[in-house]
């Protein structure tokens, strides 16, 4: 998708990418979240962003609009655990499929190939063909899988886990 630009996240995506979280929300089960954010509780989430440093955001951007973003947050509160972090990738349910998912995540890790980082790990309740495709796709090898942890829709929900690691200075082990 040549018409598509990715860029750091910006204060006016923020609507835009509320939309598609609360989308995920509501209708499928890849976030455990029950209830809808609100534009506070996401504000919070992306004042967490630097330009810089482990947590970075990058969006998809479409016609003016964004349509998805991939970030890096904090794995663990506990200091022992900083060279470690969480990723997460979210897409417009009309704009999956047609890679930008890999675009997204080429342009987070490449920008945090210089960080400090020694693993990252991703989180994707199962069934989800396409996020654990694009989480192989980058290195990533499942760890574990945590069996009925996570109730929504009268159902409970598989999480498998998948780690990346990082060589030093944060670009990926050969």
């Amino acid at each position: 998708m040549s018409d598509v630009a990715i860029r750091r996240v910006e204060q006016g995506d923020l609507s835009a990418l509320l939309a598609i979280y609360n989308y995920y929300v509501r209708e499928t089960p890849v976030s455990f979240d029950i209830a809808p954010r609100t534009l506070e509780q996401r504000q919070a989430w992306f004042d967490s962003f630097a330009q810089t440093g482990r947590y970075q955001c990058f969006v998809a951007v479409k016609d003016g609009e964004a349509v998805g973003w991939a970030s890096s947050h904090r794995y663990h509160e506990r200091a022992a655990y900083d060279t470690t972090i969480a990723s997460s990738i979210y897409l417009s349910p009309e704009v999956c499929g047609l890679g930008l998912g890999r675009r997204l995540y080429a342009t987070l890790f490449d920008a945090l190939r210089h960080e400090d980082i020694h693993r990252v790990f991703g989180g994707i309740s199962l069934p989800n063909e396409a996020s654990v495709g694009l989480h192989l796709a980058f290195g990533f090898e499942l760890v574990g899988t945590y069996r009925e942890v996570g109730r929504k829709f009268g159902r409970f929900w598989d999480v498998a886990t998948y780690m990346r690691p990082m060589a030093p200075g944060g670009g990926p082990k050969p």
